[in-house]
């Protein structure tokens, strides 16, 4: 009975996590516009969604968004070895106009992708926000 009410909510959380890692990536590209040589870097959503939903549990999600750290006590739990990278295969961007440096950072789509997401982040934070209080006040009988 729990799995049915939480099972919305387990498949949002994972998106939140991979919108927020996609908005890491994205800022990332427009930090690096005037880095030489730098590629731009992106992975389909869509992809890694159904990877991260294929996989055993929510740990690998949880995993992938702390991947950074370390335990520093013995009777801490091990998270898993699947790293961020395991989860969305992160890619190269082509470059839509060469440039001299070789950098192919197009700020104008960067921009509209950074948008995009944001945009998509927040619906997702609000569509978790409405099921949680759909859910508290299904609990409280109002």
């Amino acid at each position: 009975m729990l799995e049915r009410l939480t099972g919305t909510l387990d498949f949002n959380a994972k998106a939140l996590v991979l919108r927020a890692d996609r908005q890491r990536i994205i800022a990332s590209n427009i930090a690096n516009v005037d880095t030489p040589n730098y590629v731009a870097r992106d992975f389909k959503f869509s992809e890694a969604l159904e990877n991260v939903t294929k996989s055993s549990g929510s740990s690998s999600a949880m995993a992938s968004s702390l991947s950074g750290l370390s335990t520093t006590h013995t009777r801490h739990l091990e998270l898993s070895a699947e790293s961020a990278s395991s989860d969305k295969k992160l890619g190269y961007a082509v470059a839509t106009q060469p440039s001299m440096d070789g950098n192919s950072v197009d700020l104008d789509r960067e921009r509209a992708v950074f948008a995009d997401n944001a945009l998509r982040y927040e619906s997702t934070l609000r569509f978790i926000n409405g099921h949680v209080k759909t859910m508290l006040s299904a609990i409280q009988g109002q």
